[in-house]
């Protein structure tokens, strides 16, 4: 619930923004998850021999296991020798069978990132000519299984209990330190923890299969746990066991002693040494998250991790301080009502919480993408553009309820007290009514005698009779408070517009745990850059029977920069198939005005050859019965116009023929 942006704030968020810019254009490479960036042989090549071993680098250094590199034949038998081993750095390889036959390899990898994520994939190449194979290649990640859905999920779980045991307990005292009596508020922020503690145990469990196999019977697995304990995730979890042993005491405390205490100034140390212990707690369970994931690697992972724990907190701070004021003005007793003053102390918090969310945000934003075009052309980017939409609608809701308070501060029901009394004097005289009535419609006089044996008689329908109206008392008694919690229009306006916010919040929970799954937007250019340069480098050899041409160009105009992509088969004398792809430096396809090919062999003085083909599909254009009249070193000249006025020639050499 946010305040009004006095003149200073506007101005600090515009320097926030303009500091974003800043960052944004003048961002250099960094990693996170873990990329292929180079293969020997690589993707797609074909070569004369049988290689002693097949080499992988990554985008940086990553965890392998017995079975992270494996080669296959074209029967999907393998034919590697020997455990993957690093080579230098963060290049790993595998030696092969000596004298493989002629035919396609697949190469499969599994890896897990140094920010813990599995990381999957398979390309081929072949030894001699292509052939057909029997290995499939697609669901290599354990993302898609059974074990990854249990494993997202349990992340989901993990970082909402976070949220509702931090925040929650964070409200009552920063907020309404009345609410630590309150058994509503004391089960929200419990179920939190109970939350937090089950998806870890569940998270360690399934660690060793999400990075393996991803079969279910290896949940339960002993061999992969120990091998689990000795990573820095598993690591990261248990630490995170242990800080929770430590929040129940503090929980324990806060409820307990706490809640019991009198004095005043005991109550005012005891709430000091909660707040420190509290803050501490928070903060190395955030770190348990941090040390762990992306921000623990890839650019200024020092100042990365202590910044993502900031994030985490205000996040606390925010959403599960929302979760425990919608429980305290849902839930709490009528005699013991959540005030105007309580909330406005955490819209003060809540305020706060947006600011630091900003700066630590924005920052998050500009390591993780790098570049304006990653906000739309890379899911990280699309997922992030979801998520700060969803936070301007929580923020619109939040100031409709910052007006609900001012109002519930404005509108204090001086008469409630004197309808509380009446009510309790009329529901006792109707009680009372009640019970005689009762009693002379049963047609039951009292029993009076001078032995005991009269008065045994009456005790018992008349103790019976008094449970049943204590029954009844406390259900008017419930009715009337609940009549008496509604009345206030006020009231009900900020429950409305706070489970509003509460609602929003879920799904923004579920954006940012996806968010944490994905691959940032900067590895994911990077990715995409080292693939287009190994398919180039293998293509341009010729080898394979067929030509591929890389060429970027950059017209000098808006949206002037790209690659072009000239695809030329069977590349031999004669009539020959040619496709001419346009995509975006970040890999995406997009259409240009005007494409032109030209071919020239200057040794036998012949051409230019111009060719113009037709445009088939978005960023596709396609010719058929390209004729190549003699074979040779052949120049390749691309003319792209990308607007009227912008237009550019590339050129590159290729043996055709």
């Amino acid at each position: 619930m946010t305040q009004t942006i006095a003149p200073r704030v506007r101005t600090l968020v515009l320097l926030l923004l303009a500091a974003a810019c800043a960052l944004l254009a003048g961002a250099g490479p960094a990693s996170a998850h873990a990329a292929v960036t180079g293969s020997d042989p690589g993707q797609g090549a074909v070569v004369d021999k049988a290689p002693a071993r097949i080499t992988l680098t990554f985008s940086e250094q990553v965890a392998l296991s017995d079975d992270s590199l494996r080669v296959l034949d074209p029967e999907g038998k393998r034919v590697d020798t020997a455990e993957p081993a690093t080579v230098s750095g963060t290049t790993y390889a595998v030696p092969l069978h000596p004298g493989l036959p002629d035919g396609t390899y697949t190469v499969a990898y599994q890896v897990v990132s140094a920010d813990s994520h599995p990381v999957a994939g398979a390309y081929t190449f072949s030894i001699g000519a292509p052939s057909k194979t029997s290995v499939s290649v697609s669901g290599q990640s354990t993302d898609d299984g059974v074990v990854g859905w249990l494993y997202g999920f349990g992340r989901y779980v993990s970082y909402a209990g976070f949220i509702v045991m931090a925040g929650g307990a964070a409200f009552v005292l920063a907020c309404w330190r009345r609410g630590s009596g309150v058994r509503p508020v004391q089960r929200f922020v419990v179920s939190g923890w109970v939350a937090l503690t089950a998806s870890t145990l569940a998270l360690l469990l399934l660690r060793g299969s999400f990075t393996g196999s991803g079969k279910v019977s290896d949940v339960f697995d002993l061999s992969l746990l120990g091998q689990v304990l000795q990573t820095k995730s598993g690591a990261a979890l248990v630490s995170r066991l242990l800080l929770l042993a430590a929040a129940a005491l503090f929980i324990a405390v806060l409820f307990g002693a706490y809640d019991k205490r009198e004095d005043a100034e005991e109550k005012r140390d005891l709430t000091f040494g909660l707040s420190i212990g509290g803050v501490v707690v928070a903060a190395g369970l955030a770190a348990s998250w941090a040390m762990s994931e992306h921000a623990s690697v890839g650019l200024q992972a020092g100042i990365a991790m202590p910044v993502d724990v900031l994030h985490l907190l205000a996040v606390a701070a925010w959403l599960g301080g929302l979760g425990a004021l919608l429980v305290a003005l849902f839930r709490a007793p009528a005699d013991t009502p959540v005030d105007a003053p309580a909330v406005r102390r955490f819209s003060q918090v809540a305020f706060g919480s947006v600011l630091a969310l900003i700066a630590t945000g924005t920052y998050q934003s500009w390591r993780q993408l790098g570049s304006w075009s990653a906000f739309t052309d890379t899911r990280y980017g699309q997922f992030l553009l979801a998520k700060i939409a969803l936070v301007a609608v929580l923020v619109g809701v939040a100031w409709i309820s910052r007006r609900w308070t001012g109002r519930l501060a404005e509108s204090v029901p001086v008469e409630a007290p004197a309808v509380r009394e009446k009510e309790r004097v009329g529901a006792g005289a109707e009680s009372a009514g009640d019970a005689d009535v009762a009693a002379v419609g049963d047609g039951e006089a009292p029993v009076r005698s001078e032995g005991d044996s009269g008065r045994d008689t009456a005790a018992q329908p008349d103790s019976e009779r008094a449970a049943q109206l204590a029954r009844q008392q406390a259900a008017r008694d419930a009715a009337r408070q609940k009549r008496m919690r509604d009345a206030d229009p006020n009231r009900f306006g900020l429950r409305r517009s706070v489970l509003a916010e509460a609602g929003i919040a879920v799904v923004l929970l579920a954006v940012t745990t996806v968010l944490t799954q994905t691959e940032p937007g900067r590895t994911e250019q990077e990715a995409k850059a080292a693939t287009s340069a190994s398919a180039s480098s293998s293509a341009d050899t010729g080898a394979s029977g067929a030509l591929t041409l890389n060429m970027p160009f950059d017209t000098g105009g808006e949206d002037g920069k790209g690659i072009v992509t000239i695809d030329v088969d069977p590349a031999r004398v004669g009539g020959n198939e040619m496709h001419v792809y346009v995509e975006r430096p970040n890999g995406r396809a997009f259409d240009i005005p005007e494409v032109k090919v030209e071919f020239t062999l200057k040794a036998k003085d012949i051409g230019p050859l111009p060719v113009v083909p037709d445009h088939i599909a978005t960023g596709h254009w396609s010719a058929n019965g390209v004729q190549i009249p003699m074979a040779g070193d052949w120049q390749v000249d691309v003319t792209v116009r990308t607007s009227d006025i912008d237009e550019v020639t590339v050129s590159k050499n290729a043996q055709i023929g």
